[in-house]
This record gives C-alpha cells, structure tokens and sequence, in this order.
C-alpha cells in the first residue's frame, strides 16, 4: 500500500489524474491503418508532488521507493478522489526526485500509474 503522509492524506493539491488508453496502429502499403485496443480498459494514472514535508515523511517515501525498486514492484494505491482501492499499481519511473529544502520543507514528485489487469 502507498504511505500517507502524517495527516493521512495520499496527495496534496494541484493534482493530476488522468486516463490512458493503448492503441497499436497497424498501416498497410496503400496508407489505410487498423487500429484496435491493446488492453481491454483505461489505465488510470496520477502525478503526486508533495510539499512541506519532514525528515520522516520523505524517509517514509524514500524507503518505499527503493523497496519497490522503481518501476518493477508493485502496489495498492488508493485514489484519493473517490476512494477506489487498485491492486497493481507501479511507478511510472525509476528515479525519483526528493529534495530536502529546510527543515520540514521536503517536496517530491512521484507518478503512479494502474497497471494492467
């Protein structure tokens, strides 16, 4: 399961959710393509960036980064706009960015992407 931060909230405000669809085209010598879904739904994807945390929050964060090792492990994440659980869910990187500014001014960015079913 993906942390929460001390007020047990999963993200902070601006955030972003969005929607992905895979579709392969195929072109055919005389220019016509076919085009078709290579998974049967939406993939579901949200950019997290974090502010104002502290040492034990980003330590919390940074730990399950490097637990999941980027983008190979996987997770439970929990949307925060309407509380659906998804099962399999990774990163969509395997880096990450975390910086520690001042004392309790950590900031992170981090995508979380559904992964297929």
């Amino acid at each position: 399961m993906f942390p929460t931060l001390k007020t047990g909230a999963v993200m902070q405000y601006p955030a972003t959710k969005s929607l992905r669809f895979n579709t392969d085209i195929i072109r055919f010598l005389d220019g016509t393509e076919q085009r078709y879904r290579d998974s049967p739904s939406a993939q579901h994807q949200w950019v997290i960036r974090l502010d104002l945390l502290d040492d034990a929050e980003l330590a919390t964060l940074d730990d399950f980064c490097i637990s999941n090792q980027g983008r190979f492990g996987a997770f439970s994440f929990t949307d925060p706009w309407d509380g659906t659980v998804y099962p399999s869910c990774s990163f969509a990187a395997d880096k990450f960015g975390f910086q520690l500014k001042a004392e309790m001014q950590g900031n992170m960015t981090v995508t979380v992407c559904e992964n297929r079913s």
